[in-house]
């Protein structure tokens, strides 16, 4: 049997559940953990083993953790390879800097996983998160660095919502960041 055979029995019949859950954005995920322990009797009936492996890239000023799921036939030798990337945050409120480079390792190391194995992404937390970014009266519109919640602000002139607070620093700053994370992140204070 090729590789692209024992490939295609693994996507067949991995059911990667969503054994995680975020208690601040309300839902269910999968993790990388979660996939591999949900793949490792499907590899050993198909004579195949996944081996991960992670490259820091440095791009645009800024890293990337690069992470590679490789399939190998341990019968034949051939090998599938799947490639993620993950960008660091500059700094995360709670975390020194070698847990940001693991969070960032995990996502990407998931995501070359949903490549390789074609997990389909369209119901996963990532993409069905939409904590802080739909209906006020459903969520609370919060910073999307460090999870505070905004209150909305006035001017001289004028009243701003969190909705529109929230809006306006996402137009501003590419994304949603309150006071504190933006000294963090080197941007200059209203």
């Amino acid at each position: 049997m090729s590789i692209y055979s024992k490939l295609f029995e693994i996507q067949q019949n991995l059911k990667a559940p969503k054994g995680q859950y975020n208690k601040f954005g309300n839902f269910h995920y999968r993790s990388c953990e979660d996939i591999l322990e949900a793949v490792k009797p499907i590899l050993a009936q198909q004579k195949a083993v996944v081996t991960l492996y992670d490259e820091l890239v440095y791009n645009g000023q800024r890293y990337y953790i690069k992470a590679t799921a490789c399939l190998l036939d341990i019968e034949t030798g051939e090998q599938i390879k799947s490639e993620a990337y993950a960008r660091e945050e500059e700094g995360k409120k709670g975390m020194d800097s070698s847990q940001v480079t693991g969070a960032s390792s995990s996502y990407a190391r998931k995501y070359a996983l949903n490549g390789l194995f074609c997990i389909d992404d369209n119901k996963d937390s990532d993409t069905t998160n939409t904590y802080g970014k739909e209906n006020p009266q459903q969520n609370k519109y919060c910073c999307e660095r460090c999870g505070k919640e905004f209150k909305g602000f006035k001017t001289k002139n004028k009243a701003y919502s969190p909705l529109q607070e929230y809006e306006e620093r996402k137009r501003k700053y590419k994304k949603a960041l309150c006071n504190d994370c933006l000294v963090q992140g080197g941007y200059k204070n209203e």
